[in-house]
């Protein structure tokens, strides 16, 4: 493989004007297909084959106007102390709000609260059911704005009036602060490169690539539905670690200019040696996105395939469009230096780097080190034992939020189970009594324990599907909640009629079961593909198990900090967001563990990637970790705290999947980069010491080499030794 990236990294410095026109043009073509061709993303969720997904389905065939898709909004209204909703005033407020409602853009039907008997115990609070003909994802900002405008009399005239539901999500937008990872890596660019060239060239570059991959995502919603999130996260992915893969592959190519060579066979040597590093690195995160696909869930798939696409075009533009700009740039990469910055890499300049030093401490304490890094992480990962799963609803909203208003409101006017009514239906349509086969599930899931109401059953016209709605005693995302939709289900049939459970709050604990289900099967799946990769790589069986023992550990210690943060409240304040902390987002584990898996084997073959090269070039087992370590910590280091900080800007986003994201990936990268991949693996390869490298005969034979330390290139091309290089091995070999 090295032959080929260097052939391919010296065609792309020598024509790198064709190959720059290719990229603009992809890009220009992309913010074209983006404007033309772009549609609205959705919010909803679907999981076919549940039962909620199938209920649902019934109803949209025999029952339409039940409206089990369709978006529904609450009003909530309050009469002042002292007063009640039923007095002629504040009744005549609530029917002419509800009267200007009505005429508001894609709205159904109200339900009246004063017939519906939508009126609390005490009189004060009473709540209007508002459905819309379009499901939640589209319903207009037009639409919105038109109850925000209708309700304000009535507040005026000292109503306290809230609204929330699916209907009244706020509309997602992009912020600046989910980019501010971009200043921050042009700053960490600097310092690490010591000149602007250097430092621009792998922005620029990911800028580009970014670029041609969120256009060409927003330009495929106008043919298929995508969900909001996942321009985000292929923008939140694709722009670390388009900027980590050019950082690798710049740094490699200011090595071979230190060493005397020209800059086209300096540009093919960088490819075909650190390139070799980053088309397995985005390997492996490819395959953890693309396995998203075994949940079977299909907003799911979508968003890890739009990443994995955002990857693969990140792995492309530093293999071919890094060389080129490098083409126009040539050795002045080495120069522009920034004032009062020193030389980019010490060990290039003939100094002792912190790297250096780092790695003789860890190696010369192995034992010690390995014990304070688990136990700590040990620690930090407690938490975990108390995750709770859930989707957010407004009882996670901002507290200043109207959602969130009405939604406390409710509960304490009626309960909180009136914030996650259940929609029970019964498909009676080869029972001989229809009416007798309803009223008697009915009377059974009356007799169930935290039932509040339960309505009369309604039937469709056909008189074969009755609707009946289901009050809960505690809220959508209560385990008693869950406890009672599997008891529903569990009901017999009666009469030869079949139960079912849908509604918003159905259909997020099928979601929360499904995922649960489907972790251990995902995770062998990636384990075992980047298992083989790993080996295939390093020509090891100990050095995969133990790149996959420490990314456990990482992702244990991440959720636990997760849950401490999102779940119990801790140093909520500093995260914004205090007052909104509730179960974690359902989806979360399962693509934090694919992304996060991804991402760490990323530092795994770039750091264990030198030790490796300098073993095989004659190192002694202790000096190659060293050496290694040495050469590859300062290009690791400034790519964890860059993709740290894109990811940390992430924390700011309006969406809690995308919040809850931010923080868990950056958590998990500065985890795994630091205290994984910089402390235990070191530590670790240094106990190991030869055995590190052991691998069955007849399994050596079986596996292609793929020379991921370009031997091959140094067998037949011209040496270019560094003067330095010997005096620096020596140190280590002696010490």
């Amino acid at each position: 493989m090295a032959t080929y990236l260097y052939r391919l990294g010296r065609f792309a410095f020598r024509r790198r004007r064709l190959v720059v026109l290719v990229w603009l043009g992809l890009l220009a073509a992309g913010i074209a297909g983006a404007a033309a061709l772009s549609g609205p993303t959705a919010n909803g969720f679907s999981i076919p084959g549940t039962e909620s997904q199938r209920a649902a389905d019934l109803l949209q065939d025999r029952f339409p106007q039940a409206g089990a898709d369709s978006a529904t909004a609450r009003i909530v209204f309050q009469a002042p102390p002292g007063q009640k909703l039923t007095d002629a005033a504040n009744t005549t407020q609530v029917r002419q709000t509800l009267g200007r409602i009505d005429h508001a853009p894609q709205v159904a039907r109200i339900t009246d609260p004063f017939t519906a008997k939508a009126i609390s115990a005490d009189g004060r609070t009473g709540y209007a059911q508002v459905t819309y003909d379009v499901t939640a994802q589209e319903v207009t900002p037009e639409a919105q704005d038109a109850v925000a405008t209708a309700v304000e009399p009535a507040r005026a005239a000292g109503l306290t009036v809230e609204y929330g539901g699916d209907a009244m999500q706020a509309q997602d937008s992009q912020s600046l602060t989910e980019v501010i990872g971009i200043g921050v890596a042009a700053v960490v660019l600097l310092i690490t490169f010591g000149s602007l060239i250097a430092a621009g060239l792998p922005l620029l570059s990911a800028i580009i690539g970014v670029g041609i991959g969120v256009t060409a995502i927003s330009a495929a919603s106008g043919f298929i539905d995508i969900g909001s999130g996942t321009p985000i996260l292929a923008l939140m992915i694709g722009l670390a670690v388009s900027i980590d893969y050019a950082l690798f592959i710049m740094s490699r190519y200011r090595h071979e200019l230190s060493t005397g060579l020209e800059p086209d066979e300096a540009a093919g040597r960088a490819v075909g040696t650190a390139g070799s590093a980053v088309v397995f690195a985005g390997l492996t995160v490819v395959i953890a996105l693309a396995g998203l696909f075994v949940v079977d869930i299909p907003f799911l798939t979508q968003m890890g395939l739009a990443a994995a696409f955002t990857v693969v075009l990140a792995v492309a533009i530093a293999l071919t469009l890094l060389p080129a700009l490098l083409g126009f740039a040539g050795r002045r990469v080495l120069g522009g230096r920034i004032p009062g910055l020193r030389a980019g890499d010490p060990e290039a300049a003939g100094r002792v780097s912190a790297g250096r030093r780092w790695g003789r401490f860890v190696t010369r304490r192995p034992v010690a080190v390995l014990l304070v890094t688990v136990i700590g992480l040990g620690a930090l990962a407690l938490p975990a034992t108390d995750l709770e799963l859930g989707l957010p609803d407004d009882s996670t909203a901002a507290p200043d939020s109207t959602q969130r208003k009405a939604y406390e409101l409710l509960s304490e006017g009626f309960g909180a189970g009136f914030n996650g009514p259940l929609m029970v239906v019964v498909d009676a349509g080869a029972s001989a009594d229809p009416q007798a086969a309803a009223a008697a599930t009915a009377t059974a899931v009356r007799g169930l324990p935290d039932v509040t109401l339960v309505t009369p059953p309604t039937f469709n016209p056909a008189g074969n599907t009755a609707l009946l709605t289901v009050i809960p005693a505690t809220g959508p995302s209560a385990t008693q909640t869950h406890d009672l939709v599997k008891a529903i289900r569990a009901l017999p049939d009666a009469g030869g009629a079949e139960v079912s459970v849908t509604g918003a709050t159905a259909v997020n604990i099928d979601i929360s079961d499904k995922l649960g289900g489907a972790l251990v099967p995902y995770l062998s799946l990636i384990i075992g593909l980047a298992f083989l990769l790993l080996m295939l790589v390093f020509r090891s069986v100990l050095v995969p198990l133990k790149a996959t023992l420490g990314f456990l550990l990482t992702v244990a210690a991440t959720f636990g900090a997760v849950v401490a943060v999102f779940q119990w409240g801790w140093l909520a304040g500093l995260f914004g967001i205090e007052g909104q902390t509730g179960p974690v987002i359902s989806m979360l584990p399962i693509f934090l563990i694919g992304v996060v898996f991804g991402l760490a084997m990323d530092y795994q073959i770039f750091l264990v990637t030198r030790m490796r090269e300098e073993h095989v070039h004659g190192g002694t087992p202790r000096a190659a970790v060293v050496d290694g370590f040495a050469h590859g910590a300062r290009v690791v280091t400034a790519a964890a705290v860059i993709m740290t900080a894109v990811f940390s800007g992430f924390i700011l986003s309006g969406q809690t999947l995308i919040r809850e994201m931010g923080f868990g990936l950056a958590l998990a990268v500065a985890i795994d980069a630091f205290v994984v991949r910089m402390t235990i693996v070191p530590a670790v390869m240094a106990l190991l010491g030869r055995h590190a490298w052991y691998l069955p005969r007849w399994l050596d034979r079986l596996l292609p080499n793929v020379d991921i330390e370009g031997e091959t290139l140094r067998r037949h091309l011209p040496p270019a030794p560094d003067p330095r290089e010997p005096e620096l091995v020596s140190r280590d070999r002696g010490h």
